[in-house]
């Protein structure tokens, strides 16, 4: 029975699995290197991709041009860039400064979510979404999920791994990083599951790909990767 309310969780989150992937990604490791230290990225298969460091400096390659621009206007007017989705079909959302957010052609559902947390000054800390539509939203207080299968399966961790500190889901993948321990659904690479095995740092912000692709940091910027 748990089997199978496992497998119809991975449908309908992710539906169609895209068979796609992406060349190398130079540019932000370069960047990334020179840094030595990072904050967060946003990847896609073929989307494009971008790496955040502190001070909102960022290098990315890509990504779509209204991203870009965004990106560039919250810089000009000194806003703190704290997080960026970007989904393969060119969606993105940008997390910034005390509860601001940027975005395009998220869905609407989480749009009404976002805007409900904003009116009840509820500090966001994590979204991610994916283009089937799915997506879920980490609060200080609360957390929201597109549907109530995948609110229940990430209740199931909290009780045994404690807060939910973030998630990222890909088009056929999904990863919840708690204080202490992680959730895996669908297509999760084996050499992300092993480094969260093995690695010291105390991880709070995870991103990867269906390709082998990660990026995994803390709240100071120690960071690892694989790209």
């Amino acid at each position: 029975m748990k089997i199978k309310f496992v497998f119809l969780l991975w449908v309908f989150l992710f539906g169609i699995v895209p068979a796609s992937a992406q060349g190398g990604r130079s540019y932000i490791k370069q960047a990334i290197n020179e840094w030595g230290t990072c904050r967060n990225v946003a990847i896609t298969l073929t989307g494009g991709d971008l790496a955040l460091n502190w001070n909102n400096a960022y290098a990315s390659s890509g990504i779509p041009r209204s991203l870009s621009e965004a990106l560039e206007e919250l810089n000009e007017n000194k806003e703190f860039i704290d997080d960026v989705q970007l989904t393969e079909s060119g969606r993105w959302l940008i997390l910034y400064g005390n509860n601001g957010f940027a975005w395009n052609d998220i869905p609407y559902s989480l749009e009404q979510k976002i805007r409900e947390y904003n009116n009840d000054n509820e500090v966001i800390t994590s979204v991610t979404f994916n283009d089937a539509g799915a997506w879920i939203v980490i609060s200080q207080e609360y957390i929201s999920a597109s549907s109530p299968a995948v609110y229940e399966w990430i209740e199931e961790g909290i009780e045994k791994y404690g807060q939910l500190w973030a998630a990222h889901m890909t088009e056929d993948g999904l990863v919840l990083c708690y204080e202490g321990g992680y959730k895996f659904l669908g297509n999760v690479p084996e050499n992300l599951k092993q480094k969260l095995r093995e690695c010291k740092i105390d991880v709070f912000r995870i991103k990867f790909l269906s390709d082998g692709t990660y990026f995994i940091a803390d709240k100071n910027g120690y960071y690892s990767y694989y790209m």
